[in-house]
């Protein structure tokens, strides 16, 4: 492509990458194919959002999506990429939306029907939908089945169907987000493929599920797990590991987290519990006498909260995550090609773009306190490299952005 033309029809996708495998390359393919000329992910750093540590730290996921598909990879912020899937889907959607330059969103979903998804999705917005599911709530069920039961009062078995299924859930929340803020946005849906979200085994031939992926590399089945990954997750992966700093898993820092947890007075944990519910009590009750992270959430959890949310809540309190931001406060890119170089030069964005250290210094206040609490993170983070001598300082800039020269238009 001629230097300095405009890039038009930008496909923006949300994800973690965690790790990265053939499944994730193939929405990439699709969302280059059918939605625009360019691509932006918007991706978790180092924590995500089932409350756990990224299997490996986010620069190897941010290269490695370059390598297969992307051309910019922006950090969504840690409030959002540890949240509920709402809050979760609101980071990402409003940080591409940040960039002005995003026209379609495209994600994975089971049924693979944008026009069920944003229906559902409207029709949780409505007034009788929140009445209705208050009245559910009354029941003492939990969230989601609280939530799938009104829903299906409402519009029927078909929406509560998509409603029980993982990936149409979250492309629900995407839709409910550009339903507030830009109805003019395209959605795009590319049925799912391979093994289940959340499946922790895959056959001979299909598509993995990152779960699957991660669940062979904590039980030791680390050749399988490599052959499950993209090509290019897997030579970063491998360079991670030759390094020290790969696989990561929360056990290793389980202490850490534990005398955070027992350090902390029930007032604080009061701080965590966004739904009002009291969920905090339990969850302070039960961190003294244990002695895993596993017994805290076995002692806390009920029928009707998510596990989750309190795995969520755990890393809040470890991370010293009070609440999130009402928006984007800056763009962060983690790694570009050419094509993503020019992206952020036509950016039409009035957010601060960090993409080093030194541009930390013009951030207002929030936006400071917010890139601080990163960097506390990015350094609990390195202490559960599994060689503790890689674990030095600086975690979070220590790369900056991944440049690779590239051009993909």
């Amino acid at each position: 492509m001629a230097e300095g033309r405009i890039i038009q029809h930008v496909a923006g996708i949300i994800a973690e990458y965690n790790p990265l495998h053939p499944g994730h390359v193939v929405l990439m393919e699709a969302a280059r194919r059918q939605a625009g000329t360019a691509v932006i992910c918007c991706m978790s750093g180092d924590f995500v959002q089932r409350g756990d540590l990224a299997v490996v730290r986010r620069q190897a996921r941010a290269q490695a999506a370059v390598l297969s598909g992307a051309d910019l990879v922006l950090e969504l912020p840690l409030p959002w990429a540890v949240s509920s899937a709402e809050g979760f889907a609101e980071g990402g959607v409003t940080h591409l939306l940040a960039t002005g330059l995003v026209d379609t969103l495209v994600f994975g979903s089971e049924c693979g029907d944008a026009k069920l998804l944003q229906d559902v999705a409207a029709l949780l917005l409505r007034g009788d939908f929140s009445a209705s599911l208050r009245e559910e709530l009354s029941k003492g069920i939990s969230f989601p089945a609280a939530r799938q039961r009104a829903a299906e009062r409402l519009g029927g078995n078909a929406v509560g169907t998509v409603l029980s299924h993982p990936n149409d859930l979250l492309a629900v929340e995407y839709c409910k987000s550009l339903l507030k803020r830009d109805k003019s946005i395209r959605v795009m849906a590319v049925p799912r493929q391979g093994a289940a979200h959340g499946a922790l085994s895959y056959g001979e031939g299909d598509l993995p599920s990152a779960s699957s992926l991660r669940a062979l590399l904590r039980t030791g089945a680390r050749e399988q797990a490599l052959r499950g990954m993209a090509d290019a997750m897997r030579d970063r992966y491998l360079a991670e590991e030759a390094a020290g700093r790969a696989p990561v898993f929360y056990e290793t820092v389980e202490r850490a987290i534990l005398a955070k947890l027992r350090s902390m007075t029930e007032e604080e944990f009061a701080a965590l519990d966004e739904g009002r519910e009291g969920l905090y009590h339990r969850l302070y009750r039960s961190v003294h006498g244990a002695a895993s992270v596993a017994q805290v959430l076995e002692r806390a959890k009920t029928k009707r909260y998510p596990l989750a949310r309190l795995r969520r809540m755990v890393l809040w309190a470890c991370l010293g995550i009070q609440g999130r931001p009402s928006a984007p406060l800056y763009l962060r890119p983690l790694a570009m090609n050419d094509t993503g170089r020019r992206l952020l030069a036509q950016m039409r964005t009035t957010l601060p773009v960090l993409s080093r250290a030194g541009h930390a210094r013009t951030l207002a206040p929030e936006a400071l306190g917010l890139l601080r609490l990163e960097e506390r993170a990015a350094e609990l983070y390195a202490l559960a490299y599994p060689a503790l001598a890689a674990a030095d300082g600086g975690a979070l800039w220590k790369e900056g952005c991944a440049f690779f020269g590239k051009e993909r238009i």
